[in-house]
């Protein structure tokens, strides 16, 4: 994922920033909690492609 993109984009539900998780493909939105797709080095920000996060992911984010 290129850094000055990750810099750039935010959540479009909530307009948040974004934690790239490389080992999942996702980029997380905590406020939203949502996880968007990266497919192809693509990030799918659309909230009906977006996964939502489980409780515990969200906790694991807080600390």
């Amino acid at each position: 994922m290129d850094p000055k993109l990750l810099e750039i984009l935010v959540c479009p539900v909530t307009k948040g920033a974004l934690i790239y998780d490389k080992g999942r493909q996702e980029l997380i939105s905590k406020s939203a909690r949502l996880a968007y797709p990266i497919r192809g080095d693509i990030p799918v920000m659309l909230e009906e492609e977006a996964r939502k996060l489980l409780a515990e992911e969200i906790e694991a984010l807080a600390s």
